[in-house]
């Protein structure tokens, strides 16, 4: 297992590692380290941590994303618990029950035995954009990390009104903003094509049927506009899984339309940033592209086809200005954004985009600095949610009170080959696999049979 790097901040060393259980995750992850600690060399500095699960990325969804680590390897829970004392400062983006579930298992090792353990890392989570469902339970689920960032003063505020309203500790909300917003702000390219780009999402809306008034909205648009250009942003291809499961692939619906894509209309893959870079208007559901578009000034509209539904996701931007819908666009509307808005939710304000990160840099310098770090105090535990914390543990192989589940000794093999263990490794890759096909292939076909 390669050895931890370090980072040079002045004259201090720190060595940092970002655990991510999916490519958007790691993502925000490993661009939330390097702003945390902004004289990283990410080639150097900083270690990505891949929890092998559902969602673990592949290398062209790494490539894609295209954020820079010195190291990037395959880890298990009790892989990254036994490695984790070995930073000093650790980013913990993952789905919430994961988080709490290192919370948990970090707790396990340095509250019992903290001399024996040496200093525990800074533990620094937060979410990888909007915030529309499941605010309370995420969040609690988060509580116990050193530092929660918030995206936006919005956020922050709803945050620490959870905490304060349960009694966990609000001073752990820390806002900030998106760690991959930037890019040249807009302007229009009169040699190219007006551009329209359609950002899909892997669940949003969930069913076939406004997936597919989706797309055909999309290439109507592009047949209403033979002069514009039309691309539809994919997450990923079919097998692929990301943050959320892709049940109906934008690419099997496009194969089946009558007629194909018309010649001015394509299914584009690759980094966000680049495609903005030839965006004249994004489109979207809730995407957090929205924000990313919003950021650099590109006319962005949030669609209101399917309603404006918690469920959408939509309902985050009430007040923004860009809701819209296929109609409009066909009519030729170009949204604008209201300011105040675009303030209060971390997208433009009127000081610089840096400066939104000093405050969590300020408190990971702070955190830093210390001789020692308070004992980790999620606020699930086993006398708060006696019939919640135990399963969430459970599912990622731990105890009630933290500590990895050992296997009872008949379980244990006695010695195994290295050929032995390479073709349980094999085998191991060969099941994930066919796991991930199940849940992308097989499970949507089975529960579209049984509608029948």
């Amino acid at each position: 297992m390669p050895s931890p790097t370090d980072t040079e901040r002045g004259e201090q060393s720190w060595r940092i590692a970002v655990l991510a259980d999916s490519d958007t995750r790691w993502k925000w992850g490993g661009l939330t380290a390097q702003r945390l600690v902004p004289d990283v060399d990410p080639t150097v500095g900083v270690d990505g941590l891949l929890l092998r699960g559902r969602a673990t990325p592949t290398p062209r969804q790494l490539r894609e994303v295209g954020v820079a680590a010195a190291s990037l390897r395959e880890v298990t829970v009790p892989e990254f618990l036994s490695v984790a004392g070995e930073y000093d400062l650790v980013v913990l983006s993952c789905v919430g029950g994961t988080v709490q579930a290192m919370l948990h298992g970090l707790a396990h090792r340095w509250n019992s035995a903290p001399k024996e353990n040496g200093p525990r890392p800074v533990l620094v989570t937060g979410y990888v954009g909007v915030v529309y469902e499941k605010l309370t339970d995420g969040l609690l689920l988060r509580s116990g990390a050193d530092l929660v960032l918030a995206n936006s003063r919005s956020d922050a505020e709803r945050f620490r009104s959870v905490y304060r309203g349960v009694g966990a500790a609000p001073e752990s909300v820390v806002e900030c903003a998106l760690p991959f917003l930037g890019g040249k702000p807009y302007a229009p390219d009169p040699a190219r094509p007006f551009t329209v780009t359609f950002a899909v999402q892997p669940s949003v809306p969930g069913d076939r049927e406004g997936r597919l008034y989706l797309l055909n909205r999309a290439v109507e648009h592009a047949r209403r506009h033979p002069d514009r250009q039309v691309l539809i942003k994919l997450r990923s291809k079919p097998g692929e899984q990301t943050t959320h499961v892709e049940e109906l692939p934008y690419q099997r619906l496009a194969e089946r339309l009558p007629g194909g894509l018309p010649a001015n209309c394509r299914l584009v893959y690759g980094h966000m940033g680049e495609v903005l870079d030839g965006t004249d208007l994004l489109v979207t559901v809730s995407s957090t592209a929205a924000l990313e578009s919003l950021h650099r000034g590109i006319p962005t509209g949030v669609l209101t086809d399917l309603g404006i539904r918690e469920s959408l996701g939509n309902h985050h931007f009430v007040g923004s200005g860009c809701l819209v819908s296929w109609d409009e666009l066909d009519g030729g509307r170009l949204p604008a954004p209201d300011p105040l808005w675009t303030a209060r939710h971390g997208v433009v304000s009127d000081s610089p985009y840096e400066a939104a990160f000093d405050a969590a840099r300020d408190r990971v310098a702070e955190l830093l600095g210390r001789a020692e770090l308070p004992p980790i105090a999620p606020y699930y535990t086993p006398t708060t949610a006696p019939g919640y914390l135990p399963g969430v543990l459970a599912r990622h192989g731990l105890e009630p009170d933290g500590a990895p589940r050992v296997e009872p000794p008949e379980a244990r093999p006695t010695a195994v080959s290295a050929v032995r263990r390479a073709a349980r490794d094999a085998v191991r890759r060969a099941a994930r696999g066919a796991y991930r096909h199940g849940v992308q292939r097989v499970a949507p076909v089975i529960r579209r049979m049984g509608q029948l």
